[in-house]
């Protein structure tokens, strides 16, 4: 059903969540806070920007020389005595002397240029490891070679970006001054634009800086931005490729974790159903028939009212059975498609709730299934608990994801942590990497926020494709 909504409805994020998780490496979205090697920036103005480049070029070189010279050190040092062993310890103590380089160049990435980079998780000894196995233990994690690869790199592209940076900003600063500071400068000598051929004297020359240092200056900032970026991308490479690969590692594992406990609770609860339920409506429904059928040549009119009672009960376990089969796979869901399926949950609503749908007619099923059963716990949380009259429901699609939103004037006071029907849409959203929030102020109003990912491409097995 529909209804003019008594207070605005809020609209779907279109951008995946982000999900932060202290694991040592960033994973995601639309409610992001601050996750791990991700900081939330606002974008810096045109000269912030490029001060900032440049002071990343400048700290790069200083990095770059210092992890150069640890790393090179270390190597030719540990290498050497590797024969009598000190080595080893040697290779260890640069190790971590180069991972320590590396945490600065992703502190400079994350505050100069605002860029993801993420702290990988390295490899630790367990706590009553022996003492050779806690010294082979840096050595044996692929990115303690990777920072100290870096070190060997990052001087070079270092060195680069802060010569780079140096040569523009003092053609930029010089050519346009020129013209004041060249009165100290000795008469007689040949000047540049003398040495060219466009031009002779003073006054060309001051001519000729300043067009330099125009043109400097003008492209000083996309000049800052593309050495910063190639500076960076390098770093990138190196210090955080295998960060991102961990995070998205551990989601594919948190996804299948959740999808699993999803499954196992909702075959629980579908167990207790049909054992508290149907199963024993079926076991009076035996017993019932059961004296009707003794009683059937004593006393007909007995035998008729047993019979009658169930029948009743018969149809109402038939009813009771096509209710809890639209919590494994509503028909209306898999026969007519996510539009017909929602249509009839707002039918079933105990308070008017305004729509508003604008998704593909053919998502993959367990898009519209997850989607079904989010709208469906929210309503029923909203008859439940939220002493609400009336809720709006918000279902869109964009940027490759499905968003929705179900709003209510109760009373608030909703929770995921609680352990109720909340908690397990969370861990059923997590299955299909998706994300679940929910706002619910005592006083209300409450909001419940999913996002799911979608991948449009043609899903095999579906009948409807």
């Amino acid at each position: 059903m529909t209804d003019t909504m008594i207070f605005p409805s809020p609209e779907p994020h279109s951008e995946p969540p982000a999900v932060a998780r202290e694991s040592g490496v960033a994973p995601a979205g639309p409610l992001a806070a601050t996750e791990r090697g991700e900081p939330v920036h606002e974008r810096p103005g045109f000269l912030r920007r490029v001060l900032q480049d440049t002071a990343y070029l400048c700290s790069g070189f200083g990095l770059g020389l210092a992890g150069f010279v640890v790393t090179v050190a270390g190597l030719s040092a540990g290498l050497g005595l590797l024969v009598v062993w000190v080595g080893l310890a040697v290779l260890t103590a640069t190790a971590y002397a180069s991972r320590g380089l590396a945490h600065l160049e992703r502190f400079q990435q994350r505050t100069l240029l605002g860029k993801r980079a993420p702290l990988p998780v390295y490899l630790e000894a367990p706590a009553d490891a022996s003492l050779v196995r806690r010294v082979l233990t840096p050595l044996r994690d692929p990115q303690s070679w990777l920072d100290m690869l870096w070190g060997l790199v990052g001087f070079f592209t270092g060195l680069f970006g802060f010569c780079v940076a140096m040569i523009w900003w003092a053609t930029a600063g010089a050519g346009l001054t020129y013209w004041f500071w060249s009165q100290w400068l000795p008469e007689g000598d040949t000047s540049l634009v003398e040495l060219i051929g466009w031009g002779e004297g003073r006054r060309d020359e001051s001519i000729f800086q300043f067009v330099l240092g125009l043109v400097a200056l003008v492209t000083l900032p996309l000049v800052m931005r593309g050495c910063a970026v190639i500076q960076a991308g390098i770093a990138d490479a190196l210090l955080c490729s295998r960060a991102k690969l961990q995070s998205q590692v551990r989601q594919v594992s948190d996804a299948r974790t959740s999808a699993r406990l999803a499954e196992a609770a909702s075959m629980r609860r579908l167990e207790r159903d049909i054992h508290d339920g149907p199963q024993q409506r079926l076991v009076r429904l035996t017993m019932d028939l059961g004296r009707a059928r003794k009683q059937m040549e004593s006393d007909p009119e007995r035998a008729g009212a047993l019979l009658d009672d169930a029948l009743r009960q018969a149809r109402e376990t038939v009813s009771e059975l096509r209710t809890l089969s639209r919590g494994i796979a509503p028909p209306l869901l898999v026969d007519r498609g996510l539009r017909v399926a929602l249509d009839e949950l707002l039918q079933r609503a105990t308070i008017p709730v305004s729509a508003h749908i604008e998704v593909p007619d053919k998502l993959p099923p367990h898009v519209e299934t997850t989607v079904y059963f989010v709208v469906a716990e929210a309503l029923t949380n909203i008859a439940k608990h939220s002493q609400a009259e009336r809720a709006a429901l918000a279902v869109t699609y964009a940027d490759g994801w499905v968003g929705v939103v179900v709003q209510d004037d109760g009373v608030g006071g909703a929770s995921l942590a609680k352990g109720s029907g909340l908690a397990g849409l969370g861990q059923r959203l997590g299955g299909v990497d998706g994300s679940l929030d929910v706002e619910s102020p005592v006083g209300g109003p409450t909001v419940v926020r999913a996002t799911i990912p979608v991948d449009l491409s043609p899903v095999e097995g579906d009948e409807r494709a």
